[in-house]
């Protein structure tokens, strides 16, 4: 059984939940839409896309030798990555995936951005806006790259009192988890208020409970996922890791103080060795199917988890619905249509 198969039946029958009659014909062999994973990997800087109404894998070598953050844009039928390495450290989008058909194929870079990456964690879009984060520093940056048809020009450079790893964008505000803490920041209008080079605080900045230390997060029809990796080595590392489900984000958010703390009793945590999480490096949440997918990046090596019904389950040590190997996975990121 081929590694796309594992993540196709535990997703399966999450998307089935949602199936419109159109998916199939009479004779079931039909199916409409579009519902594709895409994940990087630190190992080789491939990214493998599942297919996850049709059960297909394509894995697409790149001109990375490490990959970490991921977007597709359907505009152009692109995916683009943040590429790491002594090399390799731009923006890199790769044109009309879609159109390949073949399970493995070597791409050749459409459209690069200027080297000045130095350590990107994750990468996140608003409109022409590209953000990556990068904790090359004690201090955290974020490179912010203007798309202007086929070329990324890098606009400002943001750096900030702490460091950085997942960001995410909710409306115009930037989201990001503050490195070896259990803190969560957000950047109010982030791209229009931070247009030159600067060091700036956060708008805002809270510790979320229970959480010992944070790296991806993702946001979908109001509810919020953070993961936390715990103990990075050492012990009990590969089954130490858990994630944070916060549904209606927004109004606990407003509702705690800058500097103040969002209660456990305002969140679900799962936790514990049956879910095998140890280093879940990034996450990705399909509130349609209120599915959550973890990028894990220590058990076994690395897998991708898929977990169903997690806003409205107790949490706690729940084993996923399908575990499927990844080496090196690093970065996750969910289209569909």
């Amino acid at each position: 059984m081929n590694i796309s198969k594992f993540i196709y039946v535990g997703a399966i029958g999450l998307l089935a939940l949602t199936s419109c009659d159109d998916d199939t014909d009479d004779a079931g062999n039909e199916i409409n839409g579009t519902a594709d994973l895409y994940a990087t990997s630190h190992t080789d800087g491939s990214v493998t896309k599942y297919d996850l109404l049709r059960g297909e894998i394509t894995t697409y070598g790149t001109a990375s030798a490490d990959a970490e953050g991921i977007y597709y844009s359907p505009d152009d039928d692109s995916f683009t990555i943040a590429a790491r390495g002594a090399t390799q450290t731009s923006l890199q989008s790769y044109l009309s995936v879609s159109d390949i058909i073949e399970a493995t194929i070597s791409l050749d870079v459409d459209i690069m951005g200027p080297t000045v990456l130095q350590s990107p964690r994750d990468l996140a879009v608003n409109g022409n806006i590209y953000v990556v984060s990068d904790n090359a520093n004690a201090n955290g940056r974020f490179f912010v790259f203007e798309k202007d048809g086929d070329s990324f020009t890098l606009r400002n450079t943001v750096t900030v009192d702490f460091a950085v790893w997942g960001i995410e964008f909710v409306g115009n505000d930037l989201y990001a988890v503050v490195d070896s803490s259990s803190d969560l920041a957000v950047f109010t209008n982030f791209a229009s208020t931070n247009t030159t080079d600067a060091t700036v605080a956060a708008s805002k900045r809270i510790t979320v409970e229970g959480i010992v230390r944070t790296h991806g997060l993702d946001y979908d029809g109001g509810t919020m996922i953070m993961t936390d990796i715990a103990a990075a080595s050492g012990g009990d590392f590969a089954v130490d890791g858990a994630f944070h489900v916060i549904t209606n984000f927004d109004s606990k958010f407003d509702a705690v103080d800058n500097g103040g703390t969002l209660a456990i009793t305002d969140q679900v945590r799962y936790e514990g060795d049956a879910t095998l999480m140890g280093n879940p490096v990034n996450v990705v949440y399909d509130a349609e199917t209120d599915a959550v997918y973890v990028a894990e990046l220590a058990n076994g090596g690395g897998q991708i988890l898929t977990y169903g019904n997690v806003s409205s389950s107790a949490g706690g040590n729940v084993a996923p619905n399908s575990a499927t190997a990844l080496s090196g996975v690093s970065s996750l990121y969910l289209y569909k249509d």
